[in-house]
Formats: structure tokens, C-alpha cells, sequence
């Protein structure tokens, strides 16, 4: 199944439903067609789509990143206890970091969202 059959089938299905709900089962009265507001469906749809696709990557950046940061050092290659204690510290820098980021750009995405309703 095509990345596109899913928003179209769940599009035609709400654009059947809305009708319904409007104008019962017959569509009696009704002067427009379910293609046509499946189309708006469509479009609202593939936006919101959009905005999931990109908080995705997002989010597997983070984990990489924390993933990366929170693995711990090679205890051949890190010997001295200042020299480790450094290397924490600077890794817990970094994870506090990249925390601190995803919480501004995931409060940013949620207030421009709730601009949008």
C-alpha cells in the first residue's frame, strides 16, 4: 500500500461519514460530491502528515544524540580519573543540551499548532 492510500482511504471514509451525517444515508438534497470534500480532507490531512514526518526525525535526532552521548567511554583509551570525569561532564553537558533544545522546538511546534485552531 502506496504512503498515499492510507489519507486517501480514511479521507473518502470521513468525507462518506460527514455526508452521511448531514444529509442521511441517501444523500438526499445533498450538491456535492464525497470526492470533492475528500479532497479537503486530503490536503488537512497530508499537512498534518507533514508536521508527524518531520517531529519524527526530530525525535530519532534526539535519541541518536543522547544514544551517542550516553555511551560510555572506552576505559582503554580514558585512563586518568580527571580525564573521565571531564569527558562526563562535558557528555552530561551535551545531553543537557540537546534536551533543552527539543523542549523549545517541541513548544514552539505545540503554540504554532495551537495558533492554527
Amino acid at each position: 500500500m502506496s504512503n498515499n492510500a492510507q489519507p486517501d482511504k480514511l479521507a473518502s471514509s470521513l468525507a462518506e461519514e460527514i455526508l452521511r451525517t448531514i444529509y442521511g444515508d441517501d444523500y438526499r438534497g445533498c450538491t456535492v460530491r464525497p470526492d470533492q470534500i475528500s479532497a479537503l480532507i486530503r490536503d488537512g490531512l497530508k499537512k498534518y502528515q507533514t508536521q508527524i514526518d518531520d517531529l519524527l526525525e526530530l525525535y530519532e535526532k534526539v535519541v541518536e544524540a543522547v544514544d551517542l552521548l550516553s555511551t560510555p567511554p572506552d576505559v582503554t583509551k580514558v585512563t586518568d580519573p580527571d580525564q573521565l570525569r571531564t569527558l562526563l561532564g562535558e557528555r552530561l553537558d551535551g545531553i543537557h543540551a540537546v534536551t533543552t533544545k527539543t523542549i523549545q522546538t517541541t513548544a514552539l511546534v505545540r503554540n504554532a499548532a495551537q495558533a492554527e485552531e
